[in-house]
């Protein structure tokens, strides 16, 4: 029936054309391309459905039709770039579940990266955090089973399950993929997208795990927090950890950075066409009523992240501090496709910041870059290889980067860029050689050059969400 239908649709198409030339006397060179081009898509179509029709009928045991129909779909959106999928009906489910920021599983987020399942980051306070899985760990079995010829969604339903359960995954660490079991109890977990904290007495301390549903509302809480708890000039900057954010929903990130700002543009999308260029700006408004604000960032701050950082810097409202984010700089809309059929997620447009720098596969530099004092058994383990690694990422010039630092201290009195942070808005001036200034560099080509606090002067469907990743 397939087969025939796409026969009735090329026949239609030129019926269609044979009317139209009776009625023409001339024909545009570019119009007779445009049919050729059509006619070459339906001879393709064709050739889909005689492939598809001998497989049916002669392979050695009976296929599942809906099984090939998926695996074709994916393999036509995996030749695009590294973030297009199709998703069925339970990951459509599943998907929405966590935006909404709450699901079942380990609390970690994974990609697929040239056939290996990797960890984009551990989610804070969840089995793979305290089990001590790290960003850039290859996960290479599940209880045993490799991986390998798994779809990313194969690997996140077996590592996902019923609360109180166990799983061991075989991880891979380093350049020299040194590999050790890791055995995790599965529990409900509830992503907390903002956690705040008091550094010391004068410093509100904001950290972003990921962009979902209640992360902008999240961080207005936490501002109306400070600013209760420490009121007037007692308040003297905020600082936002976008560490390790494999970011999330863009509409939650603009609202993020409209905390922040009251006027001009916050982010805008360009798709393949002109008309397709949509710019986001703030509302009036700036809800941290222009306190400095420091901005941590490095290699594994992706997407959602990146947009804040980028455009914090871009209006001189804060200072960046870290290593350079991860550069994925693409727009993925999610299409459903109807009842019981999923959703369709597809790159549409790439990213710009307010100065019209590209995202993609660049990332964002930091004002000022501090590298962490990495452990003896995590040196060479610690880094990305960020965006422009990905096989069949979209292109954005010669000089893309790869990748950088994303290693986090456990203990916060050894977290170099958080203490540079804290320096910063308190206006201390450290002996040189005197963490953290050792392993300081300023930016010069920055917008914001100089390592003092910013002065006061300075809507899309939640369905555009920029998180690429999965979390078992």
């Amino acid at each position: 029936m397939r087969k025939i239908s796409l026969l009735l649709i090329g026949a239609a198409l030129g019926a269609t054309t044979a009317l139209i030339g009776t009625q023409q006397t001339w024909i545009s060179p570019g119009a007779t391309a445009a049919r050729a081009d059509a006619a070459d898509t339906y001879r393709s179509l064709n050739l889909f459905g005689d492939v598809f029709e001998k497989i049916r009928t002669d392979y050695v045991e009976k296929p599942d039709d809906q099984k090939l129909i998926e695996a074709a779909i994916n393999g036509m959106l995996g030749s695009l770039d590294p973030h297009s999928s199709y998703m069925d009906a339970k990951s459509f489910n599943d998907m929405q579940v966590q935006t909404r920021g709450e699901f079942g599983g380990l609390g970690i987020e994974v990609t697929e990266d040239n056939g290996l399942i990797k960890v984009v980051t551990p989610i804070d306070d969840t089995p793979a955090s305290r089990a001590g899985i790290l960003s850039g760990d290859i996960i290479s079995a599940i209880d045993g089973e490799d991986v390998d010829g798994m779809t990313l969604n194969e690997a996140v339903d077996k590592m996902r399950g019923a609360p109180d359960t166990t799983v061991t995954l075989k991880i891979l660490r380093g350049p020299k993929k040194e590999a050790h079991d890791v055995k995790l109890t599965r529990a409900i977990i509830q992503i907390k997208s903002v956690r705040s904290r008091d550094e010391g007495t004068d410093i509100g301390y904001i950290r972003i795990t990921q962009f979902n549903e209640q992360t902008a509302d999240g961080v207005r809480d936490a501002i109306l927090k400070f600013q209760s708890e420490m009121p007037g000039d007692k308040l003297k900057g905020y600082i936002l950890d976008l560490r390790n954010n494999p970011g999330g929903l863009l509409d939650q990130s603009i609202a993020v950075v409209n905390c922040f700002i009251d006027h001009g543009e916050i982010v805008s999308t360009r798709g393949r066409n002109a008309d397709e260029t949509m710019r986001y700006n703030a509302r009036p408004g700036d809800l941290s009523k222009g306190k400095p604000l420091v901005v941590l960032i490095n290699g594994g701050s992706a997407s959602a992240s990146e947009i804040v950082a980028g455009a914090l810097q871009d209006h001189k409202r804060a200072t960046i501090i870290g290593t350079r984010s991860f550069g994925k700089g693409s727009v993925q809309t999610i299409i459903p496709l109807g009842a019981d059929n999923g959703a369709l997620r597809l790159t549409t447009a790439r990213y710009y910041t307010p100065s019209g720098r590209s995202i993609q596969a660049k990332g964002i530099e930091p004002d000022i870059e501090v590298l962490e004092d990495v452990p003896a058994d995590l040196v060479g383990k610690d880094d990305t290889k960020g965006e422009a690694s990905l096989k069949g990422h979209l292109l954005n010039g010669k000089d893309e980067e790869h990748g950088s630092q994303a290693y986090v201290p456990p203990d916060v009195k050894d977290d170099k860029q958080l203490i540079a942070a804290d320096d910063l808005l308190r206006g201390v001036t450290r002996a040189a050689n005197t963490p953290p200034t050792s392993g300081v560099t300023t930016n010069p080509e920055s917008p914001q050059t100089t390592p003092t606090p910013p002065s006061s002067g300075m809507t899309i469907p939640s369905s555009g969400g920029a998180n690429d990743s999965r979390s078992p």
